[in-house]
């Protein structure tokens, strides 16, 4: 559906996005993920037409059609990070103008100010609105054409947790359409409860293709577990046994591993007598896996 080959985009000098090859597939809810500054909004921008690449190509479905002639971009709908609308307009009125802007049919309106949790606030000025319902705002305008594909920038910045439910229903909705969804984020939240397929970006570089799946064993096996007890000592030489690269700090044993893990490790402890007085666990963390595949790209280049 959507097609990157080579896309290479600089602005005043600087490298935004670096030989971008990808493809979207049609029906695919695909996640960009990265740091900020890693060219997801620029390459999100290319494919809705909006910037044109410096070098190489971006196509939009079958035949390919260049991203930014009006044949491609009449066949997607796209949403920015950052949604504005003037003040003394009613929510309706907004969805209205777009509406006949984009050609959709009449009914399209009301439906679109439903899917995005606005149907009580349609008649109100948006110089009302809180910014989580601005932004829903900006998602009944991108619902609004009848479209292959779905471009979101960053599209749960604002949201509150009504509006968050919205879009995670509208997304799944667009998924059992058969339609393309490609937006960024930087929330593992997001990515997972959304995405069927996650690239991630780094100093404007595809660095990785993740399924949803992959990358949730991949931050699930970097888990940290820190273990609070008056006798850390006793503790880690008894963790130890099950967990062999497990650490001390302070009054803390430190066990880095998978989830399914832990209980062996609390088992031990308790075996050993020692009183366990805190615990706190976490999965990997995004900044570890940026860190770590940057590496990587770093050493690939390297060798090459």
């Amino acid at each position: 559906m959507i097609r990157f080959h080579e896309v290479t985009k600089r602005f005043a000098g600087q490298m935004a996005v670096d030989r971008l090859s990808a493809h979207v597939r049609a029906g695919e809810v695909t996640a960009l993920l990265g740091p900020n500054g890693s060219g997801k909004t620029t390459s999100l921008k290319m494919a809705a037409g909006l910037v044109r690449p410096d070098e190489g190509t971006v196509t939009i479905g079958e035949p390919p059609l260049v991203a930014w002639t009006a044949a491609a971009r009449a066949r997607l709908s796209y949403l920015p990070q950052r949604v504005a609308f003037p003040d003394t307009l009613t929510g309706g009125e907004v969805v209205e103008f777009y509406r006949q802007l984009r050609g959709a049919p009449p009914a399209r309106g009301p439906e679109a100010l439903r899917f995005a949790g606005l149907n009580g606030a349609g008649a109100r000025a948006v110089s009302t609105y809180s910014g989580g319902m601005t932004q829903r705002l900006g998602l009944a305008v991108a619902l609004l054409p009848d479209a292959d594909a779905l471009l979101l920038d960053e599209p749960t910045a604002s949201l509150d947790p009504e509006g968050l439910s919205a879009f995670y229903a509208l997304i799944e909705a667009r998924r059992r359409e058969g339609r393309t969804v490609l937006f960024t984020s930087h929330q593992v939240g997001d990515v997972d409860r959304l995405a069927d397929r996650v690239l991630v970006l780094l100093k404007g570089a595809r660095i990785a293709d993740f399924t949803r799946e992959t990358l949730r064993e991949w931050l699930d096996a970097r888990g940290i577990m820190r273990v609070r007890t008056r006798t850390a000592a006793v503790a880690l030489e008894a963790v130890r046994r099950v967990a062999p690269g497990a650490q001390i700090a302070g009054d803390e044993v430190v066990v880095a591993g998978p989830a399914a893990d832990r209980a062996a490790v609390l088992d031990a402890i308790r075996v050993s007598g020692c009183e366990i007085q805190g615990l706190v666990a976490e999965n990997g963390r995004l900044e570890a896996l940026y860190s770590e595949l940057l590496d990587q790209a770093s050493r690939a280049g390297a060798r090459s």
